[in-house]
């Protein structure tokens, strides 16, 4: 790449690229929604958001100064991250509440930059992101779900247009505000259908994040619930009006 190349396309990052048309933006979010909702297409869809997830609990671990030992992603689209540190406080706390708050939040930072046009600093970043957690996994279906996704966004970014590359990044955005509302009323019905037991709480104790967050905080886990819902819609509605330019 000669120098021109590489001043061009750090222009592109700094300078931020034209905006997308108005029916772009709407059949991107079309494309998100289509695969958010189906049942059968969320089986696969759900991976993405679960990298999302196990990647919200690593980073906060790491920013409250704990001590991240692995992420794991497994095929049934669940995943574990662990990490060392006290098994209370507030570092312990918003590692557990990260999880199901960081799709709909990455989408809001995401929609955020697509709103001041910085598609290219928006794939590159998330490229980052991604190489960075492919660091800490320590399973083999994770790090092909890890490579696979970052080599989506490497092709996109160096290899395509300028229109196909806002039109992968809305995809994107689009999905992680709608992928980030689904998850928790999954966790909502399984709570209430007695499902989620699994994990160190101990034989027939419920585990799910709100779960953990209740013993670690002595509020409710309903009010968890709440919390994660009211992240993940106002984070839908705030990013979809910077989508929309409303």
């Amino acid at each position: 790449m000669d120098n021109a190349s590489i001043t061009d396309v750090w222009d592109r990052v700094v300078g931020g690229q034209q905006p997308p048309e108005e029916w772009l933006v709407l059949v991107t979010g079309l494309v998100a929604l289509l695969a958010v909702a189906p049942h059968g297409v969320w089986r696969i869809s759900r991976n993405a958001v679960t990298i999302a997830h196990e990647g919200g609990h690593g980073l906060i671990a790491l920013l409250t100064g704990r001590r991240l030992d692995g992420i794991r992603l497994h095929s049934d689209t669940s995943g574990l991250t662990v990490s060392r540190g006290k098994p209370h406080g507030l570092g312990m706390v918003l590692t557990a509440a990260a999880g199901y708050t960081a799709p709909p939040l990455l989408g809001l930072c995401g929609a955020w930059l697509l709103s001041s046009h910085h598609v290219t600093a928006l794939l590159w970043g998330a490229t980052a992101l991604l190489v960075a957690m492919l660091v800490m996994i320590r399973n083999a279906y994770g790090v092909l779900a890890l490579v696979l996704t970052g080599g989506a966004f490497l092709l996109i970014s160096w290899l395509t247009g300028p229109q196909v590359q806002a039109a992968f990044a809305y995809v994107v955005v689009w999905f992680l505000l709608l992928g980030g509302v689904r998850p928790v009323f999954e966790l909502q019905g399984k709570r209430r259908r007695q499902g989620a037991h699994r994990g160190p709480a101990g034989p027939g104790m419920p585990d799910s994040d709100a779960d953990q967050l209740a013993r670690l905080s002595h509020l409710p886990a309903a009010a968890w619930l709440f919390l994660f819902h009211a992240v993940a819609l106002c984070s839908l509605v705030g990013g979809g009006r910077w989508l929309l330019g409303l």
